[in-house]
């Protein structure tokens, strides 16, 4: 995926949530309701205040007119607490609203963009770190459950305040409110270059967080390596030197926001007391009332507050903005593999037969070399076929090509007549089980790591797979046996038990192509013999491509394929190929020959 650079100032990329707020229009509305009620009731209050002091008080105790009139004095604090406790209500079930909705966008968000991650191919991940991916999926959708099950809601609240406040200050004294917007309009100046500084202060923040997550990452997943080369020291000061950085940056957008606050706190200050001053000569002179002034304080605090929530709030959408940017890059990311446009139905031969016809592929990385060169290769059903030849020989990229992590820039490949191409990526990959070189041990118990292979298989199903992979030999007599749990990437298991837990695992799937890459690699002889046996049960009845660099190992095979830097070179027996005096033959001379 090519990394476009997010805008933050582009507020149009807020846009991209409807898709997952349209769900949940109903509560939406619901939320917007209780705004509106709760809105309305705070502005009633300060025309209830204006009452109690120009009737309540000024009539000795009995309301002569206004909103509340006719109430007594204590009529007037009982309304006054009647507002409060619908205001309280208003607000208590807006907040509960308006943060499910937040909590459930941000879930589904996360939902849908960690699916599509899962469909990518692994070229996506060439270019983008899984830290980058987990920083997305969790800081960046924070931001956004802020936006939405807060920030729009505390924004709609003070533009509901701040146009409310206004009419009403408009309609109290309108000497005081042309004052009163005049001030707000020299307080809008600097707020706006202020707000222009936080956004892009606000991406780099963001950036240097995504950095330090991709790094730690990227470190804890090679542990053992860093620990093995006593390297803990300098990571831990590398690490230091990203968190220091993001530091920075976070003081440096913390630092122009205090300012912006500030700047908002002292102006509007300013301008209440300034027109509470105006407002009190008037009073003196008789041309307002003190009951009205007092309402048009209450109104100008509301206004006030409005503009301060709404300058913070705005900030806080800016940085949504650019979040939503982030993670819509990774939601409308297009897989390099494509499913095909007319699928074709799969072939379910209990032995697959694959041909490779003129074959060449060149990763996306390293466009200008060739991985794979001209590669002509028929296996026929049920053979067993071992790929050896020298590191970089195309071996691996065999093995890519036929589960189309990748496609072939040349040629296509068949498998049982059919263009792989034109088979939906479930059901070609649902067709050939795998042990890797270095097989992934989830972090669940043994007999869950083992039905991975097939998520419905019984326990009957598994153990049967377990024996064959000889995982009985060492399952039995862990604490638990296979309600063991096998710790994160299998730290509690050696190197060749993870393996067999691995050939398990492909073992159940019982898929007709079995592709095995040093699949004994880890082994000590002792549990070599012993996976052999299984793999051998395995290889049974199935079409088996083995990538080797043991030719111990490959002695039985039906043939073995030579490969040198991207071509099949020789093909045949172990017995042909050596009196061939090829390639072969000297990998046999080195390894086998002594």
């Amino acid at each position: 995926m090519s990394e476009k650079p997010a805008d933050p100032r582009r507020i149009s990329a807020l846009r991209g949530l409807w898709p997952f707020l349209r769900p949940y229009r109903a509560r939406i509305v619901l939320a917007f309701a209780l705004l509106c009620l709760a809105s309305g009731t705070l502005l009633l209050v300060p025309l209830a205040f204006r009452d109690l002091i120009d009737f309540g008080f000024g009539a000795g105790g009995r309301a002569g007119g206004g909103l509340l009139g006719g109430l007594s004095l204590d009529g007037h604090f009982i309304a006054l607490f009647g507002m409060a406790a619908v205001w309280a209500l208003a607000v208590a079930s807006r907040y509960y609203t308006v943060s499910w909705i937040g909590e459930r966008v941000t879930a589904d968000l996360r939902d849908a963009v960690y699916a599509r991650v899962l469909g990518q191919s692994p070229q996506f991940f060439e270019t983008l770190q899984t830290g980058e991916v987990l920083s997305r999926l969790t800081g960046d959708t924070t931001l956004i459950q802020t936006v939405v099950g807060s920030s729009v809601s505390m924004g709609l609240r003070s533009a509901f305040q701040f146009v409310g406040g206004m009419v009403m200050l408009a309609v109290t004294s309108f000497t005081l409110f042309a004052l009163n917007l005049a001030l707000l309009a020299l307080m809008m100046l600097p707020l706006m270059a202020i707000g222009r500084r936080v956004r892009k202060l606000s991406r780099e923040s963001q950036d240097r967080i995504a950095d330090a997550s991709a790094l730690a990452a990227e470190i804890l997943n090679a542990m053992p390596t860093v620990q093995a080369y006593t390297q803990e020291p300098g990571e831990a000061a590398r690490f230091a030197r990203r968190t220091a950085e993001g530091f920075a940056a976070a003081i440096r957008r913390t630092r122009v926001r205090s300012a912006l606050t500030a700047l908002v706190i002292s102006a509007s200050m300013g301008a209440i007391i300034f027109v509470l001053w105006v407002g009190a000569r008037q009073v003196h002179a008789g041309t307002l009332t003190g009951g009205e002034l007092a309402s048009f304080v209450l109104y100008a605090v509301l206004v006030a507050g409005g503009v301060g929530t709404l300058a913070e709030v705005w900030g806080d959408v800016m940085r949504a903005a650019g979040a939503t940017e982030r993670l819509l890059d990774l939601l409308h990311a297009e897989p390099a593999i494509r499913e095909p446009a007319r699928p074709v139905a799969p072939a379910h031969p209990a032995k697959a037969a694959i041909r490779f016809e003129h074959v060449g592929f060149s990763y996306p990385a390293r466009p200008q070399v060739r991985a794979l060169d001209d590669v002509c290769l028929d296996v026929a059903p049920g053979e067993s076929v071992a790929l050896v030849g020298p590191s970089g020989a195309g071996k691996t990229s065999l093995f890519q090509l036929l589960l189309r992590y990748y496609d072939a820039s040349a040629g296509r490949i068949l498998i049982n007549g059919q263009d792989l191409r034109e088979l939906r990526l479930h059901d070609l990959r649902g067709g050939i089980a795998i042990v890797p070189q270095d097989p992934v041990i989830f972090s669940a118990n043994a007999r869950e790591n083992i039905r991975y292979g097939r998520a419905s298989a019984t326990d009957a199903e598994v153990l049967a797979a377990a024996r064959a992979a000889r995982v009985d030999e060492f399952i039995e007599r862990l604490p638990q046996g296979y309600a063991t749990f096998l710790g994160e990437r299998g730290t509690r298991l050696s190197g060749g038990q993870r393996q067999r837990i691995a050939i398990a695992r492909a073992i159940l799937k019982g898929a007709p192509l079995l592709l095995l890459d040093e699949a004994t690699s880890a082994l000590d002889a002792e549990s070599e013999i012993l996976v052999q046996k299984g793999l051998a049960a395995a290889m049974e009845g199935r079409t088996t491509l083995v990538i080797a660099h043991r030719l111990a190992t490959v002695q039985k095979v039906d043939r073995i394929v030579v490969m040198d830097r991207g071509r099949v070179v020789e093909t045949g027996t172990p017995e042909d190929l050596r009196r061939q005096g090829g390639l072969y033959a000297r990998l046999a001379a080195l390894q086998l020959d002594f």
